[in-house]
């Protein structure tokens, strides 16, 4: 991933990453003590419902987001990039912008969360948890500017690690509050099943606009899927499972900071801060660099390590002054926005073009230009997708991730039928990637 790379296809040649490396890569995007708190908000559910919520939440989310993985395998592109072709060139820059928002948000949310359980685990003199923030911030970013050389072995050697002392984790929680107890644990009113499900959809599908990103390296689109899918999910269920059964055994609203606090009560204060600061490593990197390549989309002079650098800045600058209070809805906000737009996109690489994307290069593509470069009925049917996911969230307890998805995509497809090939419509003006 060189820094003069820009958004052009990768090449055969620099695609090497296989189905293990997928599986690490998504498993280290999963271990994260933003996910041990998203379990924690299902504890109205109660344990056996609220790990059925779990399994099912990620069964659906993992699947849009392995599926985009293929765009990325399959034409060595981008996710930004790989907007383009559904929303057109600079309809691509709606998503784009989005896209920056919230991957900076999720930088800031990331370090916020490490650098309060750093300090509640390691005690950082005099900077206290900004010191964490700060210097978490730092390795992070350096971290996305190594590349993705680097990356495979970082991640082979720090995941490992992680998930062996994931394992101490799970047995610390689980020998001190007993299965037996958490079964009955009653669930309690106020958090209706499928919004549950919302809440565990939304956190693989917010790591849909980043996919491509990571997936343009894979050697073949069966790896890239199944190692994306096995490897987010198997994690980021065990995290969820982790936070639900901390949050039901203590009623504590921030579960992560229970299950460290325990850990070094029982003299595992070491291992504790190595997940702190390593999960922290391995997930946030992926929010750093994909919005340097993200930005790349509008600004393709910024460069990518400029752009990662950027973000790391920023998202440092965001975690000293982030509300938690917040996240829930930050959560919610993502489902509401991507599930729509990424079923318009999904929708048109699969069904529509049937996998046929930038097949004689990327540059100078009138097809995509559209309408001066934006195609409307993508806009429509990702505006429909949206207000029906609020509405579905306010009106009924069905859910509202997966029906807006399906709706925004069959819409488009519907309207592109009728009206997206109309003449003219595809070819005016000069499309292409300047």
């Amino acid at each position: 991933m060189e820094d003069n790379r820009g958004i052009e296809p990768i090449g055969k040649e620099g695609r090497t990453l296989n189905g293990m490396d997928f599986f690490l890569l998504w498993a280290g995007a999963a271990v994260s003590l933003a996910e041990i708190w998203a379990g924690g908000l299902l504890v109205p559910l109660g344990f056996l419902s609220g790990l059925l919520v779990i399994i099912i939440g990620h069964s659906i989310g993992n699947t849009p987001l392995a599926l985009g993985g293929i765009i990325g395998s399959n034409t060595g592109i981008p996710t930004m990039v790989a907007v383009r072709p559904s929303f057109g060139i600079r309809g691509s820059y709606f998503a784009t912008v989005l896209n920056i928002i919230q991957l900076v948000g999720w930088t800031g949310v990331m370090l916020w969360i490490g650098g309060k359980a750093a300090q509640a685990v390691w005690p950082m003199p005099s900077l206290g948890f900004r010191g964490w923030v700060i210097l978490a911030g730092l390795t992070t970013t350096l971290w996305a500017l190594l590349g993705h050389r680097y990356w495979r072995w970082l991640h082979r050697i720090a995941i490992t690690a992680l998930i062996a002392l994931c394992c101490v984790m799970s047995y610390v929680v689980i020998h001190q509050y007993g299965l037996v107890h958490l079964m009955k644990i009653s669930p309690k009113d106020g958090l209706p099943f499928m919004a549950g499900l919302d809440l565990v959809i939304a956190m693989p599908i917010s790591w849909l606009p980043l996919v491509c990103d990571y997936s343009r390296y894979g050697k073949g689109a069966g790896p890239t899927f199944w190692g994306t899918w096995i490897g987010y999910f198997i994690i980021s269920s065990w995290m969820y499972a982790l936070g639900l059964v901390a949050a039901l055994a203590t009623r504590s609203a921030t579960p992560d900071s229970m299950v460290l606090q325990l850990m070094v009560g029982l003299g595992l204060a070491l291992p504790a801060i190595i997940i702190v600061l390593f999960s922290t490593f391995t997930t946030t990197f992926l929010d750093i660099y994909s919005t340097a390549v993200s930005a790349l989309n509008i600004w393709p002079n910024i460069g990518e390590k400029r752009g990662s650098l950027i973000c790391g800045i920023l998202g440092t600058a965001l975690a000293l002054m982030f509300p938690a209070n917040a996240y829930e809805d930050f959560l919610l906000l993502i489902g509401a926005v991507f599930c729509p737009l990424f079923g318009v996109v999904l929708a048109d690489y699969f069904f529509l073009q049937k996998q046929r994307y930038f097949e004689s290069g990327v540059g100078g593509q009138k097809m995509y230009w559209y309408l001066n470069g934006f195609n409307p009925w993508a806009f429509i049917a990702w505006g429909i997708g949206f207000g029906l996911y609020h509405l579905l969230q306010k009106q009924t307890a069905w859910g509202s991730s997966i029906p807006s998805l399906l709706a925004a995509g069959v819409i488009y497809l519907i309207l592109m039928a009728l009206f997206g090939r109309s003449p003219g419509f595809r070819n005016e003006g000069n499309g292409g990637i300047e």
